[in-house]
């Protein structure tokens, strides 16, 4: 994944300064940005730009803080994906899209809370309708494997087509009205998680600097969803207090799902680090919100 001239940045240290510095980019950052032409990387772009760019709505307000953001399973054997609303109510479904959103407000150099909150109340494209069936077919453990061997063209033209039907299916559900798609409780555990990456991201910066790889550090405009996830993880265990093996195992099936083949192993020694750097006696990480609460 190379930082092609597209992008800007004044120091190889843009990133990771704020989310609400301005990084310069250039007028519309997917079109040329290396991440959306990245060969080893088509999926996310494509639904990230059908995510951004595509108007949806909501009226309902701000939801209402009334839930714990820690409670989750390490287990393969996963929760309930849709509740009897017909909306995903997995924890995995919040990461995700508390994903999209900090990669977006990253690109853009705005806030992701903000960005997050626009999301929720800007308003649909007229006639527009979301189908529903497409949540039962998307997968939140679609992980992408090694390079398929086709031995015909018609077997290679099915696996295309298999391919775009899933793309098309997780566009549709991505970009459609997040009050659509998600359970309340799974729209405050993201913005929980948006707010916890604001309030941690200059501690984070620090932690970024000492455990990422160096290539990442020097290119860190080709690395923004690594990065993303670093900061998602490092915050959601230092501010929110969840386990950090539950973290950590998130976080790199976000990196198997999104990211190139060398990231989930790169994501999970940062984390792993991050965890003893600044662990407790007891092999767990002091959280500033459980301090806040004891207050």
């Amino acid at each position: 994944m190379e930082a092609a001239g597209a992008v800007m940045v004044s120091s190889s240290s843009a990133f990771l300064l704020s989310p609400k510095t301005h990084i310069n980019f250039i007028s519309n950052p997917l079109k040329n940005h290396p991440l959306s032409s990245s060969s080893s990387f088509p999926k996310f772009s494509r639904l990230l730009k059908t995510c951004l760019f595509r108007p949806y709505a909501v009226t309902v307000g701000e939801a209402v803080y009334n839930s714990s953001p820690t409670e989750t399973s390490t287990s393969k054997e996963m929760l309930p994906k849709i509740d009897k609303s017909g909306r995903f109510c997995s924890p995995r479904a919040a990461r995700e899209l508390a994903l999209t959103i900090l990669y977006a407000a990253c690109l853009d150099g705005s806030d992701p809370v903000r960005l997050f909150e626009k999301r929720l109340n800007t308003r649909r494209e007229s006639g527009y309708e979301f189908d529903k069936a497409s949540m039962l077919t998307y997968d939140h453990m679609s992980f992408g494997g090694p390079p398929v061997t086709a031995q015909t063209t018609e077997e290679a033209e099915e696996l295309l087509r298999i391919d775009q039907k899933e793309s098309d299916n997780e566009a549709e559900v991505l970009s459609a009205p997040p009050k659509l798609v998600y359970s309340k409780l799974i729209l405050c555990f993201t913005r929980k998680l948006l707010v916890a990456v604001v309030e941690k991201w200059d501690s984070n910066v620090l932690a970024i600097e000492e455990v990422a790889p160096l290539n990442w550090k020097n290119e860190p405009a080709g690395r923004i969803l690594e990065l993303s996830i670093l900061h998602l993880a490092m915050s959601e265990i230092s501010f929110l207090g969840t386990r950090h093996q539950i973290v950590i195992n998130e976080a790199v099936d976000l990196a198997k799902r999104f990211c190139d083949g060398a990231a989930p192993r790169i994501i999970n020694g940062c984390l792993r680090t991050f965890v003893q750097k600044n662990s407790g006696g007891d092999g767990e990480v002091i959280s500033s919100f459980k301090i806040k609460l004891n207050k």
